[in-house]
């Protein structure tokens, strides 16, 4: 095998915007990461997302295929 052909491996602080912290491992040089969304606020993750319906597109689908509703 070659040697010096992957990068350095080590652990690195990731910070979310909402304040989260936490540390997982990258090859990233620096050593920090700052996130904008998180697992611990993304609205996918929080149950908070909302369903958009905008113009009317779920009703457009149904009534296209023939689902009733």
């Amino acid at each position: 095998m070659k040697a010096d052909t992957h990068p350095n491996y080590q652990t690195v602080k990731v910070t979310c915007g909402c304040g989260a912290t936490f540390e997982t491992r990258s090859t990233m040089e620096s050593g920090e990461l700052h996130l904008d969304v998180c697992s611990s606020c993304h609205p996918f993750y929080t149950g908070k997302q909302k369903m958009l319906d905008t113009a009317g597109r779920v009703d457009k689908f149904r009534r296209k295929y023939g689902m009733g509703g």
